[in-house]
C-alpha cells in the first residue's frame, strides 16, 4: 500500500523590521523609522536561503512601508516562487483604524506590492493579528478591495490580540462568496485553544514539542498547519531600544539564536507551500 501524501502546510513570513513591532510602539516614533538601521533585506535573504535548501514554498505577508524601499527585495521573493501578500502599509493596527482609514491602508499597500511584484496579492494578515469581535466590518472592507482570504484572526486568548471562540480552521465568516479567514495553527487541550503556529511560543517551547503539536493538527485534524515568523526573529544581533519594559524585552528577545536552526528543521520535518496554492486550490 502507498503511503499517504504528507499534508502541505502554509509557511509564512510577516515582513517587517525590528523598530516595526507594535510593543514597540511606545518608544520607537514611527518618525524616526527612516534613520533607523534597517536590517530586514539581509534577513529575507537569510530565509530565502533556508527555504531553497529545504525545497520550501512560503507566502510572505509584507508591509507597503517595506516594499517600497526595498523592491529588489520583493522580486527577489517573487523570483523564489513564493507568494506575495499584504501585511498592510506602515504596521498599523486594523483596530486602531476607522474603515475609511483601514481601506486606504489595505488598498495602497496592495497596489504597492502588485505594481512591484508583477502579481496578484490575494491575501492579507492584520498587524498583531488585530481582526477581533470589535472590528469584524474589516474582513467586509478586504473583500471589498478585492483580497480573496485573510489570516488576522487568532483563536486563542491574548493579552493584546485574540478571538478564542472564532473556528480554529480555515472559514468563510460572511458565506462563501466573501473572504476566506484562515487563523494561525491552534491544538485543543482542555477546552481551550493553544498557540501551536509560530511566534513567541515557537521560541519559548522546546522544538519537540512544537513539531508534536503541528503533526497532532495534520494527523487527528487531518488540517495544514499555519505557522508565522518574522525577519527580525533570526538576528539576535539586531538593535535593542532602550526603555523597553520586562516583558516585551522577554517576549522579543528570547531564544532569538536558535530560530535559524529551527527553521531549518520545519523545512525537514513538515512539508511547506504557498497559502493560495492550499486555500484557494491555485495552481
Amino acid at each position: 500500500m502507498r503511503a499517504a501524501p504528507a499534508i502541505r502546510n502554509a509557511m509564512t513570513i510577516d515582513v517587517e523590521d525590528y523598530f516595526q513591532v507594535s510593543a514597540f510602539a511606545p518608544h520607537i516614533a514611527r518618525e524616526a523609522w527612516p534613520s533607523l538601521e534597517c536590517r530586514v533585506e539581509a534577513n529575507i535573504d537569510r530565509i530565502l536561503g533556508i527555504l531553497d535548501a529545504g525545497q520550501a514554498k512560503a507566502t510572505f505577508f509584507t508591509l507597503g512601508w517595506i516594499a517600497e524601499r526595498y523592491p529588489a527585495m520583493v522580486k527577489r521573493i517573487v523570483a523564489g516562487g513564493h507568494e506575495l501578500a499584504s501585511h498592510g502599509y506602515g504596521h498599523l493596527r486594523a483596530s486602531d483604524q476607522d474603515r475609511a482609514q483601514f481601506m486606504q491602508d489595505i488598498s495602497s499597500s496592495k497596489a504597492i506590492l502588485e505594481d512591484i511584484g508583477g502579481q496578484a496579492v490575494q491575501g492579507y494578515r492584520a498587524p498583531s493579528f488585530s481582526i477581533g469581535p470589535a472590528n469584524l466590518w474589516a474582513l467586509d472592507a478586504l473583500h471589498e478591495a478585492g483580497y480573496r482570504y485573510s489570516s488576522s484572526i487568532y483563536p486563542i486568548q491574548h493579552d493584546h490580540y485574540g478571538m478564542p471562540d472564532a473556528p480554529r480552521f480555515a472559514f468563510y465568516p460572511n458565506g462563501k462568496d466573501g473572504l476566506l479567514e484562515v487563523p494561525i495553527t491552534t491544538v485543543r487541550l482542555m477546552q481551550r485553544n493553544l498557540p501551536a503556529g509560530g511566534g513567541g511560543y515557537f521560541r519559548l517551547l522546546p522544538y519537540a514539542l512544537s513539531r508534536r503539536m503541528m503533526r497532532r493538527v495534520n494527523r487527528e485534524d487531518g488540517q495544514a498547519a499555519i505557522f508565522y515568523f518574522h525577519p527580525w526573529e533570526i538576528d539576535p544581533q539586531q538593535p535593542r531600544p532602550e526603555g523597553i519594559g520586562l516583558k516585551t524585552r522577554f517576549r522579543h528577545y528570547v531564544n532569538l539564536s536558535r530560530m535559524d536552526q529551527r527553521i531549518q528543521a520545519l523545512t525537514r520535518d513538515f512539508a511547506w507551500d504557498r497559502m493560495d496554492r492550499i486555500f484557494l486550490g491555485q495552481p
